[in-house]
């Protein structure tokens, strides 16, 4: 009996380990359920309004709390402060179902400039001038995996096609993005401190319709 015991002590510790080691190796930016929404609104997020309101709610699908967000000839996007080392933090993930994308969308021309959906890194700077963005984005054109400037801030702001065009439209994608490696292949430096992250999908340049659903966002040290 006490040797039963002392073996489902070392398991349980084995066991405490491995959860606290996995724990510590990620660190939650959302999950859209608890906390994120109270009083009507999405906590912890500012909204940035650039033409309109995108709508965004958190929704329940199959059990599970996710954010859903809708684009009517609108843009509006969700910002969120998290500081911190993407050199400690170079994995950037989350998941994502892109539902419609604006039917005119090409993000390569500033007067069709919309997505479906897109996940942006901040990285400021006190000149703000001088901030960067690295965009992760579900295209409509841009051929998966290419890097382009955005047509209007094409020195401090890059898109990354991450998905493009239909084919997976209505289903759930997991992404993993280095984020750390992608700052120095895009802008030939190693990236200073992240400032924010954002959400937002948006049709205001086209005048159609953008809507997806997110969920998970999380830093993975590996």
């Amino acid at each position: 009996m006490k040797m039963k015991k002392i073996v489902l002590a070392l398991v349980f510790i084995a066991m405490t380990s491995h959860q606290l080691n996995s724990q510590a190796n990620i660190k939650i930016i959302d999950q859209f359920s608890g906390t994120s929404f109270r009083n009507n609104e999405i906590t912890g997020w500012e909204e940035k309004s650039f033409v309109g309101k995108t709508s965004y709610a958190i929704v329940e699908q199959d059990g599970n709390a996710v954010l859903h967000a809708r684009a009517d000839s609108a843009a509006s996007g969700l910002f969120k402060e998290i500081k911190y080392d993407p050199k400690e933090w170079p994995i950037l993930s989350w998941r994502w179902n892109v539902v419609q994308l604006p039917e005119k969308g090409d993000v390569r021309f500033k007067e069709t400039d919309d997505y479906g959906a897109r996940v942006y890194v901040v990285f400021p700077h006190f000149l703000k001038w001088k901030t960067k963005t690295i965009s992760y984005i579900w295209a409509k054109q841009l051929p998966k995996g290419e890097h382009i400037p955005n047509p209007w801030l094409p020195k401090n702001a890059i898109m990354v096609a991450v998905q493009s065009g239909p084919d997976s439209l209505g289903r759930w994608i997991t992404e993993k993005r280095n984020v750390f490696e992608d700052y120095k292949r895009i802008f030939g430096s190693e990236p200073p401190q992240v400032g924010a992250i954002a959400i937002m999908s948006d049709s205001d340049n086209t005048g159609g319709t953008a809507e997806a659903f997110y969920d998970d966002l999380m830093l993975l040290k590996q």
